[in-house]
C-alpha cells in the first residue's frame, strides 16, 4: 500500500571545510543566497512538495539554524511599531509553514549515520532527504518529482543528473536501465567510483532522495566507506539490489552551497531573478563585465 509522504530530513552536520573560513562561524547552511539563507530554499521545497514535518539533523555549533526557524521578538516589536505588517507576517510564514524539529549528530560518521538518526522520527512512513549542501530551484520541486514516482512505482528514488566524469568521481555511478520517460531503474550504484568503475550514462545522485523505512536495516548494517565514513549510498545500493529503487533524472538547476563557485553562482543568478533587485543588479554586472 502507498503511504502518503508528509516528512523530510535535512541533514546539516557537516562542517563545510570547502567554505572555509567563512564556515568557522556561520553554518553553511545559513550562508545567504541574497536574502534569504540557502537552507531556507530546502524547507521551502518540502512544503511545497505537501510535506508538513521535518527533521533537521544538526550538530555542535549550528544553533543560528534553530534560532532562524523560531520567532524573533525584537524584530517583530520594530516592526510592530513602524507599521510594517506585511513583513511582520513574512518573518512569521518562515516559522509557520511546517513544523521543524532538530537533532543532533553527536559524532561525525557520515552521511548514513546522520540518516540513521532519524529513524524515531520517520517511524514506518516513507520520507525523503535533502542534502544540506544542495540547493535546486525548479518549476516543479524535486521532492515531488520524486513522489510522483514513488505514487507509480512504489519504491524508493533518487534525484539524479548526468554530470561529468570529474565530478562523478566525487560523486556516485549508477548503472541503470529505462523505465519511462526520464524515471529509471537503478540496478547498482558506487560511491566516490574509480575510473574503470563510472558506468553510464553519467548519473549520479545530486542532494535528494525517497527512502522507504527498508533503509534502517541496510544502514544499521553498514561499515566504513569511502571516506572511512557510513556512506548512505552503500545503505541505498543494498537497497536498490533486493528491493528496487528508482531514478527520477529532474527538472531543475542544482547548485552546490557547499562549494564557493556554487555559492557565487546561486547569489547571481538568483539575484538576476530577485523582484527587487534584479533589474538593477543585471546592469550593474553589465557594466562589471564590461569594464572587465
Amino acid at each position: 500500500m502507498i503511504k502518503k509522504i508528509t516528512k523530510a530530513v535535512i541533514p546539516a552536520a557537516g562542517l563545510g571545510t570547502r567554505m572555509l573560513p567563512i564556515s568557522r562561524a556561520v553554518p553553511k547552511e545559513m550562508l545567504p543566497i541574497v536574502d534569504k539563507p540557502a537552507i531556507s530554499f530546502l524547507i521551502e521545497e518540502a512544503c511545497d512538495s505537501g510535506i508538513t514535518d521535518i527533521l533537521i539533523i544538526t550538530a555542535r555549533g549550528k544553533e543560528a539554524i534553530e534560532d532562524y526557524y523560531d520567532y524573533t521578538l525584537e524584530y517583530e516589536i520594530k516592526l510592530r511599531e513602524a507599521g510594517r505588517e506585511s513583513e511582520l507576517r513574512s518573518i512569521r510564514s518562515v516559522c509557520e509553514r511546517a513544523n521543524i524539529y532538530f537533532l543532533r549528530q553527536r559524532e561525525a560518521k557520515g552521511l548514513g549515520h546522520a540518516v540513521g538518526c532519524a529513524r524515531g522520527f520517520t517511524g514506518d512512513e516513507p520520507f525523503v532527504v535533502l542534502y544540506g549542501d544542495d540547493v535546486i530551484v525548479s518549476k516543479t520541486p524535486v521532492c515531488k518529482q520524486l513522489m510522483d514516482a514513488y505514487d507509480e512505482y512504489g519504491l524508493a528514488s533518487a534525484g539524479v543528473q548526468e554530470v561529468s566524469e570529474d565530478l562523478i568521481k566525487k560523486y556516485c555511478t549508477l548503472k541503470t536501465e529505462p523505465l519511462k520517460n526520464n524515471i529509471y531503474n537503478i540496478q547498482t550504484m558506487i560511491e566516490k567510483p574509480k575510473p574503470e568503475q563510472i558506468m553510464k550514462p553519467h548519473f549520479s545522485i545530486l542532494g535528494r532522495v525517497l527512502l522507504t523505512q527498508e533503509i534502517y536495516g541496510f544502514i544499521s548494517d553498514l561499515k566504513p566507506g569511502a571516506g572511512g565514513e557510513l556512506q548512505l549510498t552503500d545503505a541505498m545500493k543494498n537497497l536498490a539490489e533486493t528491493q528496487g529503487m528508482t531514478a527520477v533524472d529532474f527538472e531543475g538547476r542544482r547548485y552546490d552551497m557547499g562549494s564557493k563557485l556554487g555559492f557565487l553562482m546561486a547569489n547571481v543568478e538568483q539575484g538576476i531573478l530577485h523582484p527587487e533587485l534584479g533589474n538593477e543588479f543585471k546592469n550593474f554586472l553589465k557594466t562589471v563585465i564590461k569594464y572587465e
